[in-house]
């Protein structure tokens, strides 16, 4: 057994590429990224031919991978939260075909929303599928989860949904490697009609997936990583979950005087949970995320002995830490001195040299005779064009909706209505929204900034690459009006002219400013030096 210094993202990389994986499937989102990046560059899925590719979307790396499983091998998806939106559809419907080989989701949330734009949790949505969750509380144990992951996927024939979070995906600590598992032999369903979800069938799926709950129960129960600790003082008992349970250890020095329920798979081992709550006097439930445990213990309007974020004993939002659990606990902590007023946060800000930046400079001259209000943008660098000094963008809700944003303004009377998106963006979820533009001939511009790079979460390849045009004229939109420049200073008047002519037609126009990341052009040039 050797061992490593990995982040909690590497460690799970590694424990699926020990797990004797066949695939790992997922799109670009932090705090989730660095997993399938750990294995692109892993010598022995190299060696082994592991498919590590990124998907268009989080729904095509869901569907991919259940593919993978339905002929028997395993495969691991990897996305931030807001992803699990995305997947969602497949998701769902993946609980009640179940898995032939293993499949593992692994969704990051970000609380505290570091690079995010809403804190939801994914236990949420493996409740809501009815499937096993892992929720690992430190590296090593997000090692050795992925294993027992495919394990228990396999052993129950269901998908299992592993969640983390921020602050565990980004911290290091050593991790015991153990020896690989080989890859699983191609191997179709027993049942032929086990994946066919007609609605006779599906019936008979779901009814097995409702079977199945004891058998998950049952797993949760005897889970290596669900464990309960006496403590001599029975006034307060603490259920801690995931990494939390860390933030409980930091603040006792390894030693808790309480009775501590450690919960990380799911669904709740009511059996423990029964027995602290027999024992204590008060329940504090320490989880990151949504009051998901709470909610389940209180109910409304509530058990007076149980609290936690939903009594703001610990605040609603943010990320949790050791500081936080230990003003709930009424425990003395060290205050910080307060920072001084003359310490401005310095916002993000476009890199210098940046193309998005050429085409802000134009659209902000060419819409200052509309007035503000007509920019819907999407998810990707250029979502910073919504700050000084260019505050250019008048939307940002989810992956694609610029373009449907746009599209239903117009509808509502909106002129002009203009869309700024990203090229990968574009064809993770933009090109169903152009497609209804183009069947409902509605007036709007679609500006898709193309640097050639997924750039915000490090520069990965865009499924976009050398094919935007082709999509847009095979989508239906009329080749004349699907206009493509170097957004460079020197074509600032050429681009401004454009996109005045664009504004003016009364159709779906397509402008692509092409020019690569200077991010990435600086990598490639060191790569060739």
């Amino acid at each position: 057994m050797q061992k490593q210094l990995l982040l909690g993202v590497e460690a799970i990389a590694q424990g699926a590429i020990d797990s004797g994986i066949s695939g790992v499937y997922a799109y670009p989102g932090t705090p989730s990224t660095e997993i399938t990046e750990y294995i692109q560059n892993s010598q022995q899925a190299i060696q082994r031919n592991i498919h590590r590719e990124w998907s268009a979307n989080e729904k095509t790396a869901m569907e991919a991978a259940l593919g993978m499983s339905y002929a028997g091998k395993r495969a691991l998806v990897c996305m931030k939260h807001v992803g699990m939106n995305v997947a969602a559809d497949c998701f769902m419907n993946a609980a009640i075909t179940g898995a032939n080989g293993g499949i593992v989701i692994t969704a990051a949330d970000d609380p505290s929303m570091h690079s995010s734009q809403n804190e939801q949790d994914s236990r949420v949505y493996g409740k809501f599928a009815l499937i096993p969750i892992l929720e690992p509380s430190n590296q090593q144990e997000a090692y050795e989860m992925v294993r027992y992951a495919f394990a228990l996927s396999e052993t129950v024939g269901s998908p299992v949904l592993l969640r983390i979070t921020t602050r565990l995906a980004h911290s290091r600590a050593g991790v015991n490697i153990h020896e690989a598992l080989a890859e699983n032999n191609l191997r179709l369903p027993d049942n032929k009609r086990q994946f066919v979800l007609l609605p006779a069938i599906a019936r008979k799926q779901y009814r097995l997936l409702l079977n199945k709950q004891a058998d998950f129960k049952e797993a949760s129960e005897n889970s290596p990583f669900n464990h309960f600790s006496e403590g001599p003082d029975k006034s307060l008992g603490i259920i801690a979950c995931g990494i939390s349970y860390n933030y409980v250890m930091e603040n006792f020095e390894g030693q808790c005087p309480y009775p501590l329920l450690k919960i990380c798979q799911y669904p709740l081992p009511r059996k423990l949970i029964k027995q602290i709550l027999a024992e204590c006097e008060r329940i504090l439930v320490v989880e990151e995320g949504y009051p998901l445990i709470e909610e389940l213990l209180k109910g409304y309007p509530g058990d007076k002995r149980i609290s936690g974020r939903l009594d703001n004993t610990l605040p609603r939002d943010g990320e949790l830490n050791p500081d936080l659990l230990a003003k709930a606990l009424g425990l003395q902590i060290k205050e910080g001195a307060a920072v001084p007023e003359i310490v401005v946060p310095r916002p993000p800000a476009l890199c210098v040299g940046c193309s998005h930046r050429d085409v802000y400079n134009a659209l902000n001259e060419v819409l200052s005779t509309y007035g503000e209000g007509h920019v819907f943008s999407d998810i990707g660098c250029y979502t910073l064009g919504a700050l000084p000094p260019f505050q250019s963008i008048n939307s940002c809700v989810d992956m694609g909706a610029s373009i449907t944003m746009a599209k239903g303004a117009s509808d509502a009377g909106l002129y002009p209505a203009v869309a700024v998106i990203g090229d990968s963006t574009f064809t993770h979820s933009g090109m169903t929204g152009l497609l209804d533009a183009v069947n409902e001939h509605s007036p709007i511009t679609i500006i898709i900034s193309d640097n050639e790079s997924i750039s915000m979460t490090g520069g990965q390849d865009s499924a976009a690459l050398g094919k935007i045009e082709s999509i847009c004229q095979g989508i239906g939109v009329d080749p004349q009006h699907i206009r493509v420049l170097n957004p460079v200073p020197k074509n600032h008047e050429e681009l401004c002219r454009i996109i005045r002519e664009e504004i003016e037609y009364q159709g779906v126009s397509v402008i692509i400013p092409r020019r690569i990341c200077i991010q990435k052009a600086r990598r490639e040039g060191k790569k060739q030096k």
